[in-house]
């Protein structure tokens, strides 16, 4: 199973304690994909993580932030092992699905269509000429 984190936006404040742009909230999906019968399935979670205010000291400006940057807050904030858990559960639902839908066993079973004759036109009258 391989995993990646998805940003899909970052909440921030203005001004927040004579700091500017100040992340306050990570908007964040977590993907898994694995190939299954030579095709790639894919499962995700999503969320959203509130981020404490920075102190001068650990401040990085919003221009400057990385993608491994944020990254690295969720890995420290949230519970990853849990989310790659749901994620490999989900992935094991579609290769082996909890539950399927079979036909109604008092319904007659479909019957492919065959080819049918091409079809013809019926020939018109000629009348004569006029």
């Amino acid at each position: 199973m391989n995993t990646k984190w998805i940003i899909s936006a970052m909440d921030t404040k203005p001004k927040s304690e004579g700091l500017l742009d100040v992340v306050s909230c990570v908007h964040w999906r977590r993907q898994a994909t694995e190939i299954f019968n030579e095709k790639e399935i894919m499962a995700d979670v999503y969320g959203a993580m509130a981020c404490a205010t920075p102190s001068e000291t650990d401040f990085t400006a919003y221009p400057d932030l990385t993608e491994a940057q944020v990254e690295s807050w969720l890995e420290a904030g949230l519970d990853v092992e849990a989310l790659d858990a749901s994620l490999a559960s989900q992935l094991e639902n579609i290769k082996n699905p909890p539950i399927v839908n079979l036909p109604l066993p008092w319904s007659p079973t479909p019957v492919e269509p065959t080819p049918e004759e091409p079809a013809t036109v019926p020939e018109m009258p000629v009348s004569p000429a006029q």
